[in-house]
């Protein structure tokens, strides 16, 4: 079995797979948690909606633990 590395809101995380924008970046910022998990890209600025099950599938490692939101 998987572990699954303990997160929180404001985290930047390490996704397994690029985000297909222009900065083709892996690192998010978790904005919302809860049933579903709300991350922003730190390439582009996007924010992409997955469900809690999809994103814990998807995450690779958190990087960073923050206490507010970044620009």
């Amino acid at each position: 079995m998987v572990e699954i590395p303990h997160y929180d809101l404001f985290d930047v995380v390490e996704m397994k797979k690029p985000h297909p924008c222009f900065a083709k970046s892996k690192q998010f910022q978790i904005v919302r948690v809860g049933a579903d998990i709300k991350i922003k890209c730190l390439g582009c600025g996007n924010v992409i909606m997955l469900d809690r099950d999809a994103f814990n599938s998807r995450i690779k490692k958190v990087i960073e633990h923050k206490e507010g939101p970044l620009g």
